[in-house]
């Protein structure tokens, strides 16, 4: 591995030469001649390449609306969390763009997401820091069809709170029709007199809720009765299901 140090740094292949970059620095490495792959290392590689893809539009349906900056190494960290989780997206619940803070470090009652959409803020007492004045919190909900690869819809709603007073329980209701899992990122930003906290101490954004897809119900299967079968040697009118003489 080698560190860049011209003028005009560069990203992927160059020649036999790879450029990439890792904690906002420039490297170097040289291509392989060979490259020689067993049965599970190309599985694992179609897994990562999958968990890549599913990271990056999970990243850009939220970058649009956080206010916050992303730690350098919040890519890798969820692209970690993704392979492991394969098809079960709700283990990415606890994610944090800011991995340096979370929003428990305010919240220390976790919001919870109710089946009918609701999000309960119970009441509690937020922590107090001097010098912040407020604390802006922004509900980011985003409803998002993995299988298509869509965001079918989105929803932001935002909280102004006094840190010097007792919060008192908030339901905030999340409207997000369409298909596919939604997903709930809780953000809160200190603020000061003159304006946000850039201190990476004060700022957090983690993903608080995945609900799964909702399964579509279809009308319920017609029953028939049972039919009567027939005997030979009886004789059936319309009138009367049963025997009427015999032969």
């Amino acid at each position: 591995m080698a560190k860049q140090m011209s003028i005009i740094s560069f990203t992927g292949k160059l020649g036999p030469l790879i450029g990439y970059k890792r904690n906002g620095q420039y490297f170097l490495r040289s291509m392989p001649e060979s490259v020689r792959q067993t049965t599970a290392t190309r599985r694992a590689s179609r897994r990562f390449g999958a968990a890549s893809r599913k990271g990056a539009f999970i990243r850009h349906a939220f970058y649009p609306h956080l206010d916050i900056y992303c730690d350098g190494g919040h890519i890798n960290r969820l692209n970690k969390l993704l392979i492991a989780a394969g098809d079960h997206h709700a283990a990415i619940t606890g994610f944090r763009f800011n991995q340096h803070t979370g929003v428990d470090r305010f919240f220390t009652v976790a919001p919870r997401l109710f089946r009918n959409g609701i999000l309960h803020i119970p009441a509690q007492t937020i922590a107090g820091y001097k010098g912040i004045t407020a604390l802006e919190v922004k509900v980011i909900a985003t409803r998002i069809d993995f299988i298509s690869r869509q965001v079918t819809g989105s929803e932001t709603v935002t909280l102004m709170i006094d840190p010097n007073t007792t919060f008192q329980e908030t339901n905030v209701s999340l409207d997000v029709p369409g298909q596919g899992s939604l997903v709930v990122v809780f953000q809160v930003r200190a603020l000061y007199k003159d304006g946000p906290s850039g201190n990476r101490q004060y700022i957090a954004a983690d993903i608080i809720a995945v609900t799964a897809p909702e399964v579509p119900k279809y009308a319920k299967k017609r029953t028939y009765p049972k039919r009567t079968k027939l005997l030979p040697n009886l004789t059936y009118t319309r009138a009367y299901p049963a025997v009427i003489q015999l032969e």
